[in-house]
């Protein structure tokens, strides 16, 4: 991979390019009547939103917890004020970042059908307490502007015929062949709804209670770019566009990645780096590969990280079979298309282990046999509808330990850790910035008593817990959340005092053998990771005899060949 060195150069973020987005979304007149309105808020959140002429530069110090804001409870302190005690305590030093999982007041779908986008929920607590988190950790919202919850002012304005609401949702008459549209659920597309004017059908590509925007109507946009503006007012230097590939949909086509909603995208990123160039946004497209990589654009002007999501399933396929060959080679390829872009690395969220993303990489069988080694493993398996009536997996729900691990299997625990902890340093060692669910952080096991209750599959993985109880198991050597967290940090503070795993900079996927994922970060640190529950004897580089291993501070001998026992991490660095 070309290295690519930080510079200070924005990308094409001029008024003018703004105008020109507009136009081809809206034509000449309605696209520069947008623009005077969209004018009128830059100069609002200028004069209120301390400008940094820096855009935001990342290093190897940035890692990010990906958590609930009501992840940890606390008796008579609202959760945030809860969340951020217990980072400070512990995370300090370690991650320097927060992605807050939507904290707006919601419907359904544990925050995703937002009911309003400048409340923060009171159940959780204020835009004080969201300010004071922000004092301590670089912060990440949610932009969940694909779609609304059905009991949002809007919505409800729009079934009473409000006439400025008339055209925020997408009413679909008659019986078009909507056959073609991508989408992940197996849910109807389309729900039916009584309005003032009698019943219509709304386009909901994930849920009833989800209702999607119309963006073809320019006041939606604009209404939308004033949310993402009072977030960075807040203190968002991430925003996440959740869902974003289905933002703009056009019946007769996919639905999905359309031009118009790269131009969307486009629009954000100009309007930022004019308002707010320490800001990023970060694309959230659970879909194959190649596909989401299209979100970085040109390497200027749309999104500075993508997801990566090919590397959750692909971790897991390798660790299943032993062979960490189809992920070496995926890696081997990976690219990036300017300095100002990095991959946001993960093996596990709020959301399950998706599977879209490794087709084309994995071939069927391969992806069948990791969703029958989850379903063994207690795992469930969400599916999506596709154009021909049939389902397939999408989606793994499933605890990332469990899925690496047996919990019936009776399997020694040090073992499940090592194995653990070897995918996570894959995760952490490739170029991008990691985010880490807190529930890896912290050793959790899966809930599936959540998934009885709330009989959805994603619960799986978002069990809320009380304070008191993870901090005594914290402070319990012999436990799981003890060894899985202790093993973690040492992992962040090795990757975090070196700057060989700079976000932007450069890596040499070599091979050594079947079993091992190896991967040289800046020409300065080599990582070995042993895949398999065998011990792996490989050749040295004569380069990389008599080094140190970042991880522990230990030296490492070798004459010609170098010994890891079964899941073994190492990160070598040459001594000075």
């Amino acid at each position: 991979m070309e290295q690519f060195l930080a510079t200070e150069t924005l990308g094409p973020s001029s008024l003018s390019a703004i105008s020109d987005h507009l136009i081809f979304l809206y034509g000449p007149a309605t696209g520069q009547a947008a623009f005077d309105q969209i004018k009128q808020l830059i100069d609002h959140y200028r004069s209120i939103i301390p400008r940094q002429p820096n855009r935001n530069v990342l290093t190897q110090r940035d890692a990010m917890l990906i958590t609930y804001g009501d992840q940890l409870r606390a008796s008579n302190e609202s959760p945030l004020h809860t969340l951020t005690d217990f980072c400070k305590q512990h995370l300090s030093g370690l991650l320097n970042g927060i992605h807050l999982l939507p904290f707006f007041p919601y419907s359904s779908d544990d925050g995703f059908s937002v009911i309003d986008y400048r409340q923060v929920d009171p159940q959780l607590g204020t835009w004080n307490d969201i300010d004071r988190l922000g004092q301590y950790f670089r912060l990440m919202f949610d932009a969940v502007i694909n779609h609304l919850s059905a009991e949002s002012e809007w919505f409800k304005k729009f079934l009473q015929d409000d006439p400025k609401y008339r055209e925020y949702f997408i009413v679909v008459e008659g019986d078009p062949d909507l056959s073609q549209v991508v989408r992940p659920r197996a849910l109807p597309m389309l729900t039916k709804v009584t309005t003032q004017l009698g019943e219509k059908k709304v386009w909901t590509t994930f849920s009833a209670d989800q209702i999607d925007l119309n963006y073809r109507h320019p006041d939606v946009l604009i209404d939308i770019i004033g949310a993402l503006l009072f977030y960075v007012a807040h203190g968002a230097l991430f925003i996440r566009l959740d869902a974003i590939a289905y933002l703009w949909k056009e019946i007769g086509t996919t639905c999905i990645h359309l031009p118009q909603t790269h131009r969307v995208v486009q629009v954000f990123r100009s309007i930022l780096d004019e308002v707010a160039p320490q800001v990023s946004l970060i694309t959230e497209t659970n879909v194959p590969h190649q596909d989401n990589l299209s979100y970085f654009g040109d390497g200027k002007n749309e999104a500075q990280l993508v997801y990566n999501f090919a590397l959750p399933p692909l971790v897991l396929h390798t660790f299943q079979t032993g062979d960490a060959r189809v992920l070496s080679h995926w890696a081997l390829e990976l690219s990036l298309p300017s300095n100002q872009t990095t991959f946001f690395n993960f093996l596990a969220s709020h959301d399950g282990i998706g599977l879209n993303p490794a087709r084309g990489i994995l071939k069927d069988n391969e992806i069948d046999g990791v969703v029958a080694q989850a379903l063994r493993q207690g795992g469930l398996v969400s599916y999506k509808q596709n154009a021909d009536g049939s389902q397939s997996p999408y989606e793994l729900n499933i605890n990332y330990f469990d899925a690496l691990s047996d919990p019936q299997s009776g399997e020694a625990l040090e073992t499940q850790i090592h194995r653990f902890i070897a995918a996570q340093a894959i995760m952490l060692s490739i170029v991008g910035v990691p985010g880490i669910y807190f529930h890896s952080l912290f050793g959790s096991r899966g809930w599936p008593e959540g998934v009885r209750i709330t009989g959805r599959n994603r619960s799986s993985n978002r069990q809320k817990v009380e304070r008191d109880q993870i901090e005594r198991e914290l402070a319990d050597r012999s436990s799981l959340r003890y060894q899985v967290f202790d093993r973690y940090a040492q992992l962040l503070r090795a990757r975090s005092n070196s700057p060989a795993f700079d976000p932007h900079g450069a890596q040499r996927v070599i091979e050594c053998g079947h079993a091992i994922f190896a991967v040289v970060r800046n020409e300065r640190v080599l990582c070995l990771h042993n895949v398999s529950n065998e011990r792996q004897t490989i050749p040295i580089d004569p380069n990389w005899r008599g080094t140190v291993n970042l991880i522990d501070g230990r030296s490492i001998e070798s004459n010609s060949t170098i010994d890891l026992a079964p899941y073994q991490v190492l990160w070598l660095k040459q001594n000075d």
